[in-house]
């Protein structure tokens, strides 16, 4: 499995717009954070985790040439508003897109883009395949996905599991059942806003709490606003088996 970080940022990216403070004016490329997303490689398949914003810019940049799937976390715009980019593929593969997520998300996605789901379709326009999933294992094209049910203020989000990899996005709670979908898991990726307490997300302190307890052999963090601080010298606080996440980071299990 190769998994790639196409974004690590939080809803306004970072730099965020007309901010001048060190960590939207740093010239680390670390401290550039698109909207949170990743892409999955398994066994010959290929798969993204939501399409946010800057889906686009991502996958040319990391010269995606193959989609199998879209696995959505939860309805946020800063994690959907790209949905309409997987027409690429479409035109390339010549098949419907499939997209994996709760029912209010799909309905969310039904609302924003209604000109996919019309019954009379404009020629060119994205095709997707709706698959709605609830808090229980599926299968994605032989890959056997778990969904990990965590709290984002009152919004229920969905994370995943696949193998030894967990991908934890958006959230302040986690119930101790699923807590126990996620023990034992290799490599975690989980959100760190910033260092305050908020009200939808964990702080830097309390992602690294929940690392700890998890134990995975190495938990990178994602979702992070500019209010975290430089990449480089919040990375220097932290233990050697808990990182910050970048952009294009490429993690191989």
């Amino acid at each position: 499995m190769l998994v790639t970080l196409l974004g690590t940022g939080t809803s306004s990216g970072v730099p965020q717009i007309g901010c001048t403070c060190a960590v939207c004016r740093s010239v680390d490329f670390r401290d550039k954070r698109l909207r949170s997303s990743i892409h999955i490689a398994v066994d010959g398949r290929s798969f993204v985790v939501d399409t946010g914003p800057d889906f686009r810019q991502q996958v040319l940049r990391m010269d995606l040439q193959q989609l199998d799937a879209v696995l959505y976390t939860h309805e946020h715009k800063d994690h959907t508003a790209g949905l309409d980019e997987v027409r690429a593929f479409n035109f390339r593969s010549g098949r419907d897109m499939p997209i994996y997520g709760r029912p209010s998300v799909l309905t969310q996605l039904t609302q924003e883009f209604a000109y996919i789901f019309a019954e009379k379709k404009y020629p060119g326009i994205p095709r997707v395949q709706v698959n709605p999933i609830q808090n229980q294992p599926f299968d994605v094209q032989g890959i056997r996905i778990i969904p990990i049910e965590v709290m984002h203020h009152k919004l229920p989000v969905y994370g995943y599991r696949i193998g030894d990899f967990t991908y934890l996005t958006d959230l302040n709670y986690i119930s101790e059942t699923e807590l126990e979908k996620v023990m034992g898991t290799k490599v975690l990726v989980l959100d760190a806003l910033q260092r305050e307490p908020h009200l939808s997300h964990f702080t830097l302190d309390q992602s690294v709490t929940l690392a700890k307890r998890i134990g995975a052999e190495m938990t990178y963090f994602t979702h992070i606003s500019h209010k975290l601080g430089l990449h480089r010298e919040v990375e220097a606080e932290l233990p050697a088996n808990i990182r910050l996440g970048y952009d294009t980071l490429k993690i191989r299990l």
